[in-house]
């Protein structure tokens, strides 16, 4: 059954922008947004949708996820990546992976695969050869900012979006934070803390992994929809947990309801968001 409108929100990561950068990241947010959206718009499925959104996010060296993606305490690059599907709670996710160029098209390789949710490290490189998914020198990923910089920032890309026939779906992916240790997991390919997907909702989460992971943060989003919390409200209510003493941590959450109505907050500087509702409407925000 067709007749749901379309609706779609990425987002680049939430925390401080020091630079003069802001416009251009808002740019690859709607370059990201309108390639999930064509998608969309042509009645593709939402699975495609947002793993093309998220490839554009991964693509641009702005961002700390694909090529961009900041260093671990070797001055290395490893990332994560989820993607989700609501109706049929599909998920695919990989971790500490090196030597990837889009980690969100391996995500949705696991997810297609079917025999496991989560590879990471060297499993999730096994499994990319035994596929034939191509892989890439490490180095080509690290951006001459970052190897000049080495500077710290935390940041993740993701994609929630509704389709034609009021399908779900999310992806996110991520660097991980400047100086990790090597084979430290964030938030993002946690399924229930930076990714989640059901009947009711998707929520992609941003900012600090490790209180994401503690409060199990976009699964509790997506729980305050199934409660009869608006989108808006509900992502409000969601990084509201973020200002808790026992973890101390702050970000963002994007987020689309079983309706397609979308929410999105933050509790740090910045956040850039596109969304493209079924008005064909672009809005940028930050």
């Amino acid at each position: 059954m067709t007749g749901f409108q379309p609706s779609i929100i990425v987002h680049s990561g939430a925390g401080p922008i020091k630079d003069d950068s802001l416009p251009a990241r808002l740019e690859g947010c709607k370059a990201a947004a309108l390639a999930g959206w064509e998608i969309l718009q042509d009645g593709g499925a939402v699975l495609d949708a947002v793993e093309a959104a998220v490839i554009v996010l991964e693509d641009n060296p702005l961002f700390n996820a694909g090529t961009g993606s900041t260093l671990n305490s070797l001055g290395r690059v490893e990332m994560d990546a989820a993607i989700m599907e609501g109706r049929t709670l599909r998920a695919g996710a990989v971790a500490a992976v090196s030597g990837i160029r889009n980690p969100i098209k391996l995500a949705r390789r696991v997810l297609e695969d079917g025999r496991h949710v989560m590879l990471a490290g060297d499993g999730a490189s096994l499994f990319a050869r035994q596929v034939g998914f191509p892989e890439c020198a490490p180095q080509s990923l690290i951006v001459d900012r970052e190897q000049r910089r080495w500077d710290s920032k935390h940041g993740t890309v993701g994609c929630v979006a509704y389709d034609a026939h009021g399908m779900l779906a999310v992806g996110t992916s991520t660097g991980g934070i400047f100086n990790k240790l090597p084979g430290r997991v964030g938030d993002s390919p946690l399924i229930g803390c930076g990714t989640y997907a059901d009947d009711y909702g998707a929520a992609s989460c941003t900012g600090h992994g490790e209180a994401i992971i503690r409060l199990l943060l976009a699964k509790c989003a997506v729980d305050y929809l199934k409660n009869g919390s608006e989108a808006k409200i509900a992502a409000e209510i969601a990084v509201a947990r973020l200002d808790d003493d026992r973890i101390v941590g702050n970000g963002g959450i994007i987020l689309i309801d079983r309706c397609g109505k979308i929410g999105y907050a933050r509790s740090t500087t910045h956040m850039p968001v596109c969304y493209i509702t079924g008005a064909a409407n672009v809005v940028l925000a930050s």
